[in-house]
């Protein structure tokens, strides 16, 4: 039993940016294990956007690995402090939803992350149900818990005040009320994003202030890279994999992240265990697997999860009948280069001519594609991104802009 326990503590421990109270974490998991009761993990949604993309899903992805080690997911919608908006990292207040709007998208949601989360050990709540009856003396008491000072802690918060940025005293409120759904949840584990900290630890903070016998630990996740693996994947980047996303859309970006990137992707979205990403990496750091074939594992695992099982092979199959339309070969070589190099030199140190002369003379004569598109400027400085890069009708490279 210690066995498992321990790697079960390993499984919750992985990829993660910090975590606040690790031994309580350790007595709940081996209190599960020990007697089979369960425990709480809560982690809140504002339901602002109804899209998920595969950064938001890392946190997701360790809220089922919380159920296979007894817990039970509170999945909060955050229907009432929707209301308000959460101020973290934003630099003017945001503009209120609607109800309408707000319950639409927290269906959309729960359509998208039980894809994820094992529906029989989540409970589905929204915090209209508890801060609707805290009224006006709740909300008080509430706020006497915290100063000002304390407050203007937070790093938007401070930024805002020194720039005076407008802040709105109902912003104020938003971390107090999100650590009072803690107390009325009753929960043992809060998790979020790195950005969440302050929120987060309010709900211990609170806990003890209403005296609840406990204190959440907290499990901070950390910011998933994008596509070009440098800046957070985000929709208006556009260096995103979304949940919706066609299937042979989302296994080409997949296969389009770098061989590096890859491994951080399996530790934070794959299902596999360390062990078996452990000897993936050892069986392509030994060139018994190519890292083209390890990388098409982890699409197709991606694939299936929100398409259904057998649609990653297909959209597998697909994507080499697409490439061999045009003549694009599925393994190339990959190097890196910093932002604004020039092509010419890139195509030197790309092996794919001699010189730089000799790169000017095929950009004139026609010879040089980038993503099948001929290059007809000879000074072009390539930004950050990813390509493949062509000369001639054979020979290929991938290129990564960091």
């Amino acid at each position: 039993m210690e066995q498992k326990i321990q790697e079960a503590l390993a499984e919750i421990n992985r990829g993660t940016a910090e975590i606040i109270d690790n031994e309580r974490i350790e007595k709940l998991v081996r209190r599960y294990f020990e007697t089979g009761e369960n425990f709480y993990v809560k982690a809140g949604f504002d339901p602002t956007a109804p899209d998920l993309h595969l950064g938001h899903t890392v946190l997701i992805q360790k809220m089922a690995t919380f159920q296979k080690f007894g817990g039970i997911v509170q999945f909060l919608i955050g229907d009432f402090t929707a209301s308000i908006g959460d101020p973290t990292g934003k630099s003017e207040t945001r503009k209120v939803l609607s109800n309408e709007q707000v319950l639409k998208n927290a269906e959309t949601y729960k359509e998208q992350v039980f894809k994820i989360l094992d529906q029989d050990k989540t409970e589905v709540m929204f915090n209209s149900k508890w801060l609707n009856e805290l009224g006006t003396a709740g909300i008080i008491n509430l706020a006497s818990n915290l100063t000002v000072a304390r407050m203007l802690e937070r790093d938007d918060f401070s930024k805002r005040y020194a720039s005076n940025t407008p802040i709105a005293v109902s912003e104020f409120t938003y971390p107090l009320l999100q650590g009072y759904d803690s107390v009325a949840m009753n929960t043992d584990i809060e998790m979020g994003g790195t950005d969440q900290k302050f929120n987060l630890l309010m709900g211990r903070t609170l806990q003890k202030a209403y005296n609840c016998k406990k204190q959440q630990a907290v499990l901070m996740m950390p910011i998933l890279e994008g596509l070009d693996g440098v800046q957070k994947m985000s929709k208006s980047l556009g260096n995103y994999i979304g949940v919706t996303d066609e299937a042979f859309d989302m296994f080409g970006k997949v296969l389009s992240i770098s061989d590096e990137l890859m491994w951080r992707y399996f530790e934070l979205l794959s299902s596999k265990s360390l062990k078996e990403i452990e000897e993936l990496k050892t069986a392509v750091e030994n060139k018994e697997v190519h890292p083209k074939d390890a990388k098409d594992t982890l699409a197709m695992e991606i694939v299936d999860r929100y398409h259904g099982a057998g649609a990653g092979e297909r959209a597998k199959e697909e994507f080499k009948k697409v490439f061999a339309k045009k003549d694009i070969p599925t393994e190339m070589d990959e190097y890196t280069f910093e932002e604004n190099s020039w092509i010419c030199q890139v195509l030197v140190d790309s092996n794919l001519v001699n010189s730089t002369s000799q790169a000017r003379r095929d950009i004139k004569a026609g010879a040089v594609k980038i993503n099948q598109q001929k290059v007809t400027d000879d000074k072009l400085n390539l930004v950050n991104g990813e390509y493949i890069l062509q000369k001639g009708k054979k020979n290929f490279a991938k290129i990564l802009i960091k």
